[in-house]
C-alpha cells in the first residue's frame, strides 16, 4: 500500500495527481513541523502546510529540489531530500505513514541544517501568513 502512496505523492509534487492532496490525505491525518512543537491535526491545516513547503521546498529552489533516497516497510515511508534555499543547503527527510485505505495519516518533516531550517522557517512563515 505505502508504494501506490508514495507514487501519488510524487505525482502530486510534479502537478499530475488529480484533485491533488484532497484525494492522498486522511481526514484525520496529523502533520509534524519541523519547526512548531505542537502537531497540526486534520486535512486542513495539513494541507496548508504541504503546499507552503512544496512552493518553498520545491517552488523557490529553481529545480534543485531532489530525493536522494527512499525507503519503503509495511505502512511507513522515509523519503530523504536536499535542496537549496536562499542560498542555503536544506537537507531533511518526510516520514509519511498511510492506513489501509491509501491515505496519509500522519505526514512528519525533519530538516537540517541550522541555517537551512533558518531560511524554511523564515520563507513558510511568510506565505502561511499570506494565507498560502
Amino acid at each position: 500500500m505505502i508504494d501506490d502512496v508514495i507514487a501519488r505523492w510524487h505525482r502530486h509534487l510534479a502537478g499530475e495527481l488529480p484533485g491533488g492532496l484532497d484525494g492522498l490525505l486522511a481526514d484525520d491525518v496529523v502533520f509534524h513541523s519541523p519547526v512548531v512543537y505542537t502537531p497540526q491535526r486534520g486535512k486542513a491545516v495539513t494541507t496548508q502546510y504541504l503546499e507552503a513547503a512544496a512552493a518553498t521546498l520545491v517552488g523557490e529552489a529553481g529545480g534543485a529540489f531532489r530525493y536522494t533516497k527512499q525507503v519503503l516497510a509495511g505502512d511507513t515511508a522515509v523519503l530523504e531530500f536536499e535542496t537549496s534555499l536562499a542560498g542555503r543547503y536544506v537537507n531533511g527527510v518526510d516520514i509519511i505513514r498511510c492506513d489501509g485505505a491509501g491515505r496519509i495519516v500522519e505526514f512528519r518533516v525533519m530538516l537540517r541544517p541550522l541555517k537551512g531550517i533558518q531560511a524554511v522557517h523564515e520563507h513558510m512563515g511568510r506565505l502561511l501568513a499570506a494565507g498560502g
